[in-house]
Protein backbone atom coordinates (compact mmCIF):
# COMPACT_ATOMS: atom_id res chain seq x y z
CA UNK A 1 0.00 0.00 0.00
CA UNK A 2 2.17 2.74 -1.43
CA UNK A 3 0.14 5.36 -0.70
CA UNK A 4 -0.36 4.66 3.37
CA UNK A 5 2.63 6.17 5.43
CA UNK A 6 5.47 3.57 6.35
CA UNK A 7 4.69 4.04 9.70
CA UNK A 8 0.93 3.35 9.44
CA UNK A 9 2.47 -0.49 7.21
CA UNK A 10 1.65 -3.66 9.26
CA UNK A 11 5.04 -4.68 11.36
CA UNK A 12 7.00 -7.25 9.63
CA UNK A 13 7.28 -9.49 12.82
CA UNK A 14 6.82 -12.67 13.62
CA UNK A 15 4.36 -11.72 15.98
CA UNK A 16 2.19 -9.43 13.54
CA UNK A 17 2.44 -12.59 11.02
CA UNK A 18 1.49 -14.91 14.06
CA UNK A 19 -1.91 -12.52 14.69
CA UNK A 20 -2.54 -12.32 11.13
CA UNK A 21 -2.44 -15.99 10.56
CA UNK A 22 -4.73 -16.98 13.89
CA UNK A 23 -7.00 -13.99 13.08
CA UNK A 24 -7.83 -14.96 9.23
CA UNK A 25 -8.36 -18.55 10.39
CA UNK A 26 -10.82 -17.23 13.15
CA UNK A 27 -12.36 -14.75 11.55
CA UNK A 28 -15.21 -14.05 8.78
CA UNK A 29 -13.42 -12.36 5.63
CA UNK A 30 -16.09 -9.81 6.55
CA UNK A 31 -14.13 -9.16 9.97
CA UNK A 32 -10.66 -9.51 9.10
CA UNK A 33 -10.71 -6.94 6.19
CA UNK A 34 -12.79 -4.56 8.72
CA UNK A 35 -10.15 -5.40 11.47
CA UNK A 36 -7.29 -4.78 8.98
CA UNK A 37 -8.83 -1.33 8.37
CA UNK A 38 -8.97 -0.52 11.36
CA UNK A 39 -5.34 -1.04 12.28
CA UNK A 40 -4.58 1.38 9.40
CA UNK A 41 -7.04 3.78 10.25
CA UNK A 42 -5.92 3.83 13.99
CA UNK A 43 -2.55 4.22 12.72
CA UNK A 44 -2.56 6.94 10.31
CA UNK A 45 -5.01 8.60 13.30
CA UNK A 46 -1.71 7.63 15.32
CA UNK A 47 0.61 9.46 12.58
CA UNK A 48 -1.81 12.25 11.75
CA UNK A 49 -1.46 13.07 15.87
CA UNK A 50 1.77 12.75 16.26
CA UNK A 51 1.70 10.42 18.53
CA UNK A 52 4.00 7.47 19.37
CA UNK A 53 2.81 3.75 19.57
CA UNK A 54 3.94 0.36 19.51
CA UNK A 55 2.49 -0.94 16.16
CA UNK A 56 2.95 -4.42 16.78
CA UNK A 57 0.38 -3.94 20.27
CA UNK A 58 -1.97 -1.46 18.13
CA UNK A 59 -2.03 -4.62 15.45
CA UNK A 60 -2.76 -6.87 17.94
CA UNK A 61 -5.39 -4.82 19.33
CA UNK A 62 -7.24 -4.04 15.97
CA UNK A 63 -7.27 -7.44 14.36
CA UNK A 64 -8.60 -9.44 17.97
CA UNK A 65 -10.86 -6.32 18.96
CA UNK A 66 -14.28 -8.05 17.03
CA UNK A 67 -12.74 -11.44 17.71
CA UNK A 68 -15.26 -12.03 20.68
CA UNK A 69 -18.15 -12.40 18.06
CA UNK A 70 -17.19 -15.54 16.88
CA UNK A 71 -18.99 -18.70 18.11
CA UNK A 72 -15.56 -20.36 19.27
CA UNK A 73 -14.39 -17.04 21.53
CA UNK A 74 -17.99 -16.19 22.93
CA UNK A 75 -18.85 -16.61 26.25
CA UNK A 76 -22.22 -17.01 27.75
CA UNK A 77 -22.17 -14.17 30.03
CA UNK A 78 -19.40 -11.70 29.06
CA UNK A 79 -19.57 -8.41 26.89
CA UNK A 80 -18.36 -9.38 23.40
CA UNK A 81 -15.68 -7.05 24.02
CA UNK A 82 -14.28 -8.46 27.13
CA UNK A 83 -14.23 -12.10 25.30
CA UNK A 84 -12.05 -10.79 22.90
CA UNK A 85 -10.02 -8.71 25.36
CA UNK A 86 -9.17 -12.42 26.98
CA UNK A 87 -8.70 -14.07 23.53
CA UNK A 88 -5.70 -11.30 22.89
CA UNK A 89 -4.08 -10.97 25.88
CA UNK A 90 -3.89 -14.94 25.98
CA UNK A 91 -2.49 -15.21 22.45
CA UNK A 92 -0.30 -12.13 23.62
CA UNK A 93 0.88 -14.42 26.60
CA UNK A 94 1.66 -17.35 24.51
CA UNK A 95 3.81 -15.45 22.07
CA UNK A 96 5.97 -14.39 25.49
CA UNK A 97 4.73 -10.35 25.33
CA UNK A 98 5.34 -9.06 28.83
CA UNK A 99 2.18 -8.60 30.59
CA UNK A 100 2.00 -4.78 30.97
CA UNK A 101 2.13 -5.20 27.57
CA UNK A 102 -1.34 -7.78 27.03
CA UNK A 103 -2.66 -5.91 29.39
CA UNK A 104 -2.76 -2.51 27.21
CA UNK A 105 -3.80 -4.97 24.37
CA UNK A 106 -6.98 -6.26 26.80
CA UNK A 107 -8.12 -2.66 28.01
CA UNK A 108 -7.81 -1.29 24.28
CA UNK A 109 -10.02 -4.28 22.95
CA UNK A 110 -12.30 -3.83 26.44
CA UNK A 111 -12.98 -0.32 25.58
CA UNK A 112 -13.08 0.35 21.85
CA UNK A 113 -17.10 0.47 22.28
CA UNK A 114 -16.67 3.05 25.03
CA UNK A 115 -16.83 6.54 23.53
CA UNK A 116 -15.58 9.39 25.01
CA UNK A 117 -12.96 7.34 27.71
CA UNK A 118 -10.21 5.99 24.68
CA UNK A 119 -8.50 9.14 23.58
CA UNK A 120 -7.28 10.18 27.17
CA UNK A 121 -5.68 6.75 27.58
CA UNK A 122 -2.43 5.27 26.39
CA UNK A 123 -1.91 5.66 23.01
CA UNK A 124 -2.79 1.79 21.65
CA UNK A 125 -5.69 1.92 23.86
CA UNK A 126 -6.99 5.54 21.88
CA UNK A 127 -6.08 4.41 18.42
CA UNK A 128 -7.89 0.94 18.38
CA UNK A 129 -11.10 3.63 19.12
CA UNK A 130 -9.69 5.70 16.66
CA UNK A 131 -9.70 2.82 13.66
CA UNK A 132 -13.20 1.27 14.88
CA UNK A 133 -15.09 4.82 15.02
CA UNK A 134 -13.83 5.67 11.53
CA UNK A 135 -14.12 2.89 9.47
CA UNK A 136 -17.40 1.50 11.77
CA UNK A 137 -18.96 5.25 12.03
CA UNK A 138 -17.06 6.89 9.65
CA UNK A 139 -16.97 10.02 12.82
CA UNK A 140 -13.08 11.36 11.52
CA UNK A 141 -13.48 10.89 8.09
CA UNK A 142 -12.14 14.45 7.01
CA UNK A 143 -9.67 13.88 8.62
CA UNK A 144 -7.89 11.30 6.17
CA UNK A 145 -7.10 11.87 2.34
CA UNK A 146 -9.00 10.65 -0.31
CA UNK A 147 -5.80 9.06 -1.37
CA UNK A 148 -5.46 7.22 2.31
CA UNK A 149 -8.94 5.91 2.72
CA UNK A 150 -8.55 4.54 -1.16
CA UNK A 151 -5.50 2.85 -0.52
CA UNK A 152 -6.71 1.00 2.95
CA UNK A 153 -9.79 0.02 1.29
CA UNK A 154 -8.52 -0.95 -1.64
CA UNK A 155 -5.73 -3.79 0.34
CA UNK A 156 -8.83 -4.75 2.47
CA UNK A 157 -12.33 -4.17 1.11
CA UNK A 158 -15.67 -3.29 2.14
CA UNK A 159 -18.17 -5.81 1.23
CA UNK A 160 -20.94 -3.76 -1.25
CA UNK A 161 -23.37 -3.63 2.02
CA UNK A 162 -20.67 -4.03 4.64
CA UNK A 163 -23.37 -1.09 6.95
CA UNK A 164 -25.96 -3.54 7.52
CA UNK A 165 -23.59 -6.59 7.05
CA UNK A 166 -21.67 -5.62 10.33
CA UNK A 167 -24.55 -4.61 11.96
CA UNK A 168 -25.96 -8.22 11.05
CA UNK A 169 -22.53 -9.46 12.33
CA UNK A 170 -22.64 -7.57 15.66
CA UNK A 171 -26.29 -9.10 16.02
CA UNK A 172 -25.69 -12.68 15.52
CA UNK A 173 -22.40 -12.38 17.72
CA UNK A 174 -24.31 -10.93 20.52
CA UNK A 175 -28.09 -12.04 20.65
CA UNK A 176 -27.88 -14.83 22.78
CA UNK A 177 -26.67 -12.66 25.51
CA UNK A 178 -28.79 -9.60 25.33
CA UNK A 179 -28.01 -8.62 29.43
CA UNK A 180 -24.35 -7.60 28.22
CA UNK A 181 -25.78 -5.20 25.79
CA UNK A 182 -26.79 -2.41 28.74
CA UNK A 183 -25.87 1.17 27.82
CA UNK A 184 -24.30 3.93 29.51
CA UNK A 185 -26.85 4.67 32.38
CA UNK A 186 -26.28 8.56 31.41
CA UNK A 187 -28.36 8.18 29.05
CA UNK A 188 -31.22 6.95 31.39
CA UNK A 189 -31.02 10.37 33.58
CA UNK A 190 -31.27 12.19 30.42
CA UNK A 191 -34.31 10.71 29.36
CA UNK A 192 -35.85 10.48 32.90
CA UNK A 193 -35.11 14.34 32.88
CA UNK A 194 -35.97 15.56 29.20
CA UNK A 195 -39.03 13.65 28.44
CA UNK A 196 -38.29 14.35 24.44
CA UNK A 197 -34.50 13.17 24.77
CA UNK A 198 -33.59 10.70 21.71
CA UNK A 199 -31.25 8.09 22.45
CA UNK A 200 -28.08 7.94 19.93
CA UNK A 201 -28.79 5.02 17.83
CA UNK A 202 -25.79 2.47 17.00
CA UNK A 203 -27.29 1.59 13.65
CA UNK A 204 -28.44 5.40 12.25
CA UNK A 205 -25.15 6.13 13.00
CA UNK A 206 -23.81 3.77 10.74
CA UNK A 207 -26.08 4.12 7.95
CA UNK A 208 -25.41 7.99 8.36
CA UNK A 209 -21.88 7.59 7.95
CA UNK A 210 -19.87 8.83 4.71
CA UNK A 211 -19.26 5.76 3.78
CA UNK A 212 -21.30 3.77 1.33
CA UNK A 213 -22.71 -0.02 1.36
Amino acid sequence: MTLVDHDAAIPDSKLARAITEYVRDTETELLFNHSSRVYHFGALAGVHRGLKFDRELLYAGAMFHDIGLMPGHSSKDERFEVDGAHAARNFLRSHGVPEEDAYTVWTAIALHTTPGVPQHMHPVVALVTAGVEMDVLGLTYQEYSEQEREAVVKAFPRTPHFKEDIIQTFYDGIKHKPETTFGNVKADVIADKEPHFQRGNFCSVIRCSHWHG
